[in-house]
């Protein structure tokens, strides 16, 4: 794994220990599709890839999970997207 690669696994695997168990609402791509949350998507991509060649399936991935938010938006579900703070209404 390169220096840039070893980095970005470590922030986001601080991110997955410290900051996603407080947020208080799940990966929208997890919820609706099942498998990996985008974060364990990104990070496997960033180790098989490299943080170059993993940036286009990241935004791919990122994408589908706001569709995912848009999806279960129109169910009885409320919280907030995991790309960022976009308010969609889903809860868990």
């Amino acid at each position: 794994m390169t220096p840039a690669a070893a980095l970005v696994d470590r922030l986001i695997q601080g991110y997955q220990r410290n900051l996603s168990p407080r947020k208080g609402w799940s990966c929208a791509h997890l919820v609706a599709h099942g498998g990996q949350s985008c974060s364990a998507a990104v990070r496997d991509l960033v180790a098989r890839r490299g943080v170059t060649r993993a940036a286009v399936p990241t935004a791919v991935r990122f994408v589908a999970c706001y569709q995912a938010a848009l999806m279960l938006a129109q169910t009885d579900v409320r919280g907030v997207c995991c790309c960022g703070g976009i308010p969609i209404p889903f809860r868990f």
